[in-house]
């Protein structure tokens, strides 16, 4: 596998923007040529199954893969961290381990959890530190067993925007030699480009001997339709445990490379057209662009008085609480003005995620004074908590049967699929 020419890119110097009149018609055009093929049938639909080659061998090379680097697309960022769970548990237990484990920082996404609970493996969540919000490396180490099958690091977490410390976390798990999974699917196409655009960070990529798999979103700032990811691995070795095979189905034999079977040839060509329409420079572009607006909300953040920014936002989140107001109801203030900040809890925040429709004219500095003018508003005059996001929030911590929170969760996603017709 040699690498993969895909720097020209169909780039004129301009910052794309992802609702823009030409990517939008480039995606519509390649998506009606596409939209009944079926990667599941290779034979049938040979360009689908290159389209789908070539986007997993340019994010091999945006991560420095080697010649053995390969992966596999799927339907997300969940689908892409559950088929790495998948290929770490299969290599464990080939390996003589009974009841492998996973080892994951308790800010790692929730779908290390969902893979856990999918494929009957145990998931000991580990401490952060609470002032850097990166995990700490020493209680890792102390909670490597014989059974555990993979580590994991964020870069960067959803929650926070901050980089777990990759190298160290390589450095564990060469030494025990346990395979280390870094979940890059927010992050996946803005650091590997971070450097050229001037924000250089820590190795985190396959330059580090540990990181044996990498999780990336290309329907994130990949800025692909939604519904595609990529799953990397260092060596095929490790790919092959992801993989299902059937050999004895009357049917034929079966064999999948992700959980699906027929799988949408539409989503992986105009992927695939999304990556070479950008090319390495329209995505070093979209990157500064991008992270210097992060850069800023975090400094206009930090001049508010009454907030405080969580960690050290690296990437495009900015999380930020307060001690003075229920930071919920900020988040309220905020929604009624037009904005949509994300709720979080353990510790209580809300975060920014800076996207190409902040870098528009005029649109960051509407949010940061619109955060000011809301900010204002609740020290003088704090709402009842009581209402709104503060109830609800308020309520949930209160609570310590978790069970009653699935309950709820559960009537929630039933009203999502009420019709109203019953």
């Amino acid at each position: 596998m040699g690498k993969y020419d895909w720097t020209s890119g169909c780039v004129s110097g301009a910052i794309y923007n992802p609702v823009s009149a030409d990517l939008n018609q480039l995606i519509s055009d390649v998506y009606g040529l596409s939209a009944w093929t079926n990667p599941l049938h290779a034979d049938v639909f040979p360009g689908i199954r290159k389209m789908e080659a070539e986007v997993v061998r340019m994010c091999c090379d945006l991560f420095h893969g080697g010649p053995q680097s390969c992966g596999t697309m799927t339907t997300g960022g969940t689908e892409s961290i559950v088929m790495a769970c998948k290929a770490y548990r299969d290599r464990a237990i080939h390996r003589g381990i009974a009841k492998p484990e996973i080892l994951a920082p308790v800010t790692a996404h929730a779908a290390f959890d969902k893979g856990a609970q999918l494929l009957g493996i145990r998931i000991k969540h580990v401490p952060i530190d609470p002032v850097t919000m990166r995990v700490d490396i020493k209680a890792m180490k102390r909670m490597i067993t014989r059974n555990t099958c993979m580590l994991v690091g964020s870069a960067p977490g959803f929650a926070h925007g901050v980089i777990d410390p990759i190298a160290e976390i390589s450095a564990l798990g060469e030494a025990w030699g346990v395979p280390v999974h870094v979940d890059a699917c927010l992050g996946g196409f803005l650091i590997p480009f971070m450097e050229e655009a001037g924000y250089p960070l820590p190795l985190f990529d396959f330059r580090l001997p540990g990181v044996c798999s990498i999780s990336c979103d290309t329907h994130k700032y990949g800025f692909a339709p939604k519904g595609s990811s990529v799953v990397l691995y260092r060596h095929r070795q490790y790919r092959h445990h992801q993989f299902f095979a059937q050999p004895d189905w009357p049917g034929g034999i079966y064999a999948t490379p992700t959980i699906a079977g027929s799988r949408a040839g539409g989503l992986i060509a105009t992927c695939w057209a999304a990556l070479v329409h950008f090319g390495r420079d329209g995505y070093v572009k979209s990157t500064k662009a991008i992270i210097d607006i992060a850069k800023h909300v975090e400094q206009k953040c930090r001049e508010i008085p009454s907030l405080e920014v969580i960690g050290c936002p690296e990437v495009s989140i900015v999380a930020f609480t307060s001690k003075k107001f229920n930071i919920y109801s900020l988040a309220d203030k905020m929604q009624k003005r037009g904005w949509y900040l994300d709720s979080l809890q353990h510790p209580s925040c809300i975060h920014f995620t800076a996207a190409m429709a902040h870098t528009l004219p005029g649109v960051v500095d509407k949010f940061v004074s619109d955060l000011k003018e809301a900010a204002e508003e609740m020290c003088q005059a704090p709402p009842s908590e009581t209402e709104g996001s503060a109830a609800l929030y308020g309520t949930l911590h209160s609570i310590h049967d978790r069970s009653i929170i699935n309950e709820m969760t559960n009537a929630y996603l039933d009203v999502t699929y009420d019709t109203g017709s019953s």
